[in-house]
């Protein structure tokens, strides 16, 4: 007995494929995004009516040590109000100035974050962080020949004031994940994404300026 289903026989692929909006209304305007209300018609699927946050993406950063089947990540703690937990991360901020770079905006998290720069610079993951909520491409670098970041006068406030961080092996952080002692998504697809980058000698590794048509911005 079959299950109906069919096996794919071509590539796995997201279709890019927006469907016609026929309105467009701002339902709240937020300090940093807002939610919007849009009418979409889906043709048989008819017409619906979905509200989201409006989100300008985003990037993280992979930073990463230590010789090959030794490496590590280095990890940032940060409060979340909206889950109320102070959770490990990987650097990561906003695309929130228009025209920028992503590999620019990730290095510039980078030395905000946690004071370091990097001589080499993959993509290795992309991701909508919850597409049936927000509209949020995030972009994940891996970094790597990490140094000391010449001093800057950035000033951390809020969240990011007194972070704890730490370098932890890419091992340890998988099992973390893996074991459910680490829930934010965009760790978890970052560490699991180069645990499986490493298995595969870095080959699937994309270069810092790869096509990234998913986001509005960079098609």
């Amino acid at each position: 007995m079959t299950s109906g289903h069919h096996r794919l026989t071509a590539p796995l692929v997201d279709r890019l494929d927006p469907q016609p909006v026929t309105s467009s209304s701002l339902v709240y305007q937020g300090r940093v995004w807002d939610v919007v209300s849009e009418d979409v018609q889906l043709g048989d699927g008819g017409h619906v009516t979905r509200d989201f946050v409006r989100h300008t993406g985003a990037v993280a950063v992979v930073p990463l040590r230590g010789d090959a089947g030794a490496e590590e990540v280095l990890m940032i703690q940060q409060y979340r109000h909206p889950v109320g937990v102070f959770d490990w991360e990987v650097p990561a901020g906003l695309l929130d100035k228009p025209g920028e770079d992503p590999r620019d905006a990730a290095a510039r998290e980078l030395r905000e974050e946690v004071d370091l720069d990097a001589s080499t610079w993959h993509v290795l993951v992309d991701l909508f962080t919850s597409p049936g909520a927000l509209s949020e491409n995030l972009r994940v670098f891996l970094a790597r020949d990490v140094h000391a970041a010449p001093a800057h006068d950035f000033v951390r406030e809020g969240e990011e004031l007194g972070m704890p961080t730490g370098w932890v092996s890419l091992d340890a952080a998988a099992d973390a994940v893996l074991a459910g002692r680490v829930h934010n998504s965009i760790a978890v697809a970052a560490i699991l994404g180069a645990s499986a980058a490493r298995q595969r000698n870095w080959e699937s590794l994309r270069p810092a300026d790869a096509p990234w048509p998913y986001h509005p911005a960079y098609r």
